[in-house]
């Protein structure tokens, strides 16, 4: 195997393995997106339908009160401690 060829799987070797670490690194991006929406998804929903409501002219207390409601309990289910139990629905058993 000449030197070249040699090179040249190497480069595509550590080509692979940066690909592999970089669909890693988003993954774990996305796992962590989804478990922020899952808390907070509720809130933002609210706020935004409260700011649309009141630039069409609309009162949007509504909204708003709604909005921390639902901040108010992502608060308090981020406040307690889960487990892997907590994840596969197996808290109590």
């Amino acid at each position: 195997m000449s030197a070249d060829t040699h090179h040249g799987k190497q480069h595509a070797t550590q080509r692979g393995q940066g690909m592999t670490e970089y669909i890693i690194i988003v993954a774990m991006i996305a796992v962590a997106a989804i478990a922020v929406y899952q808390y907070f998804g509720q809130t933002v929903r609210n706020q935004t339908a409260a700011i649309a409501q009141e630039l069409s002219g609309k009162d949007g207390t509504a909204a708003k009160t709604a909005a921390q409601t639902a901040a108010d309990k992502a608060r308090t289910v981020g406040d307690q401690k889960h487990t892997l139990d907590t994840y596969v629905n197996q808290v109590g058993k």
